[in-house]
């Protein structure tokens, strides 16, 4: 069974940074594609970054390109999202999901079997 732990979320004005972590447990995690995912109050769960199983490839959503990036550790069983010039909106509860379809990107929560319990990031103006 897998089971996902997310930390690195917190307070942090407009304009700063956070770094989250997402620490996988089980064997699969190097073969999994992963995916963050946020949601904030009243709106549905959206995609924010996905990643290859090999670090390759990743996809990034239009709304933080350029400020966000995810990169993993399959030695340590660890996917990261590195945000910089963060804006109120993105405050939001913050999700790390692991793939059971293979080593593939996805920005489809559907193809991610796997869950965390998420981090609150919350940024002030």
């Amino acid at each position: 069974q897998v089971q996902l732990v997310e930390s690195g979320g917190g307070l942090v004005q407009a304009g700063g940074s956070l770094r989250l972590a997402c620490v996988a447990s089980g064997r699969t995690f190097s073969s999994a594609g992963m995916g963050w995912f946020r949601q904030a109050p009243g709106k549905e769960r959206e995609f924010v970054a996905a990643i290859s199983s090999s670090g390759r490839s990743t996809s990034t959503a239009d709304s933080v390109k350029g400020r966000f990036t995810i990169s993993r550790d399959n030695g340590k069983n660890t996917v990261y999202l590195q945000m910089n010039s963060l804006k109120p909106d993105d405050t939001a509860v913050y999700y790390c999901a692991q793939s059971n379809l293979g080593p593939y990107v996805s920005t489809l929560a559907g193809r991610y079997a796997y869950w965390g319990q998420g981090t609150q990031v919350t940024v002030s103006s």
